[in-house]
């Protein structure tokens, strides 16, 4: 019996979140920066936007995703904290030799890399929140993990708009791949790794395979419909975020620089905000039942996407920038509420694995097919639309937003449903 339930997080849950955060902050930034570089990248190696889009897509996103489930396995067995430490080194060390770069091969070869670096630390780090967090206090708290995203994305773009202009775009992977060993070595002293299952009534059994937590959460009605709908939800999010600061380059005629600030100030320090109320709301809702909190989810994107389509179609920088304040603030809203009902619906001994089968989800289908997408969509328009064919392309992505809805309504019924079966017994 675990001596540890209750309703309050363990000791030193600040301290974790905070390096965390700062962890999943650096993995994000040396993913996104890619994005702002990319009129660069594009004019230095001659590339189309579909190859743009295997470079900020699938080439990360394949491997990433596959790697993550051993990776998740050995997690679930041994030191979550070593495999964290090893993984934020790989994909610093990958990001900055990524400056490096000969040409289109070589930058491939390179974001696989960080793509196998990133792919230890997302399915660690949900596990050591799992065990330091109780069940309806774990919203708030994977919400303000996944504030890396934002911190992220404001770093890779401020960072890496500013850098570029005034050094190149090299100069800019090599200055946010460095800072992450510097990490390394405070994690290692300052990491605290909690016992497995903290907050559950009984000592979880050793992990079993991989293929037998798939069959877990194929199983499980409600498990199936959360995954799909956060992976369409990856998909839309992931193919918006990587060509709107191109977007906005090649629309407006802004500066790196200046998109980088305007994508930090709006879409980074709204989506901060936006991910922490989501969470909170989503923790509050759960107290009645966790179905409530996924009908809230379901909701957002029948507000929010039909006013980013019209920001996209805007001829005025200003009218647009109007349109896009509700939609940035729901960027990220359904992370945090997601990730934290898959530890919740998963045994404590799947819990890493179940996470990496869906980020695996999110990533290869969400990232990876995401980008690769709006640049072939934007390739294809391109003849009838002329330099107007990304913003058509990503409005026409953005209708993805209400098949992902569908999939949060229906996995919030089977836990309705569950529900009301486990209380008739």
């Amino acid at each position: 019996m675990n001596n540890h339930i209750g309703s309050q997080p363990l000791a030193g849950h600040r301290t974790t979140l905070t390096l965390l955060l700062l962890v999943y902050t650096l993995s994000i930034s040396d993913r996104m920066i890619l994005s702002i570089l990319f009129p660069d990248i594009k004019a230095e190696f001659g590339l189309s936007d579909t190859q743009l889009g295997l470079l900020g897509g699938i080439s990360f996103a394949l491997f990433y995703a596959t790697v993550g489930l051993p990776i998740a396995r050995l997690a679930d067995q041994y030191s979550r904290k070593r495999i964290i430490i090893i993984s934020l080194v790989i994909f610093s060390l990958m990001t900055a030799f990524s400056g490096l770069a000969a040409g289109f091969i070589s930058l491939l070869l390179l974001r696989i890399c960080v793509g196998i670096g990133e792919a230890g630390v997302n399915p660690a780090s949900q596990s050591i929140v799992a065990d330091y967090f109780p069940p309806k206090r774990r919203g708030f708290a994977m919400a303000t993990l996944m504030l890396g995203g934002s911190f992220g994305m404001m770093l890779g773009f401020v960072g890496g708009g500013f850098i570029a202009e005034a050094y190149g775009w090299r100069i800019a992977l090599v200055s946010v791949g460095l800072p992450g060993l510097l990490l390394a070595a405070v994690m290692a002293r300052l990491l605290k790794e909690p016992g497995r299952g903290t907050f559950e009534a009984e000592t979880p059994p050793p992990p079993p395979p991989i293929l037998t937590t798939v069959a877990v959460m194929w199983g499980n009605p409600a498990m199936r419909h959360l995954v799909a709908g956060a992976t369409i939800a990856a998909m839309m999010s992931y193919g918006i975020t990587q060509w709107l600061p191109t977007f906005f380059m090649r629309t407006h005629d802004l500066s790196q620089s200046e998109t980088g600030m305007m994508m930090a100030g709006v879409f980074g320090i709204l989506g901060a905000v936006g991910a922490l109320v989501a969470g909170k709301w989503f923790d509050r809702l759960s107290l009645r039942g966790f179905q409530y909190g996924l009908w809230m989810l379901t909701i957002v994107p029948f507000i929010s996407m039909p006013l980013f389509m019209l920001g996209l179609l805007a001829d005025n920088l200003t009218i647009a920038m109007l349109f896009f304040i509700i939609p940035a603030f729901a960027a990220n809203y359904f992370m945090g509420p997601i990730l934290a009902m898959v530890q919740t619906l998963s045994p404590v001994n799947m819990r890493a694995v179940s996470s990496a089968i869906q980020m695996l989800c999110i990533n290869l289908v969400g990232l990876g097919l995401g980008p690769l997408l709006v640049g072939m969509l934007s390739d294809l328009l391109s003849p009838r639309y002329g330099d107007d064919a990304l913003g058509v392309a990503l409005a026409y992505f953005t209708i993805l937003g209400f098949w992902g809805a569908l999939h949060c309504w229906l996995c919030g019924r089977a836990i309705a449903k569950q529900q009301a079966q486990q209380q008739a017994k």
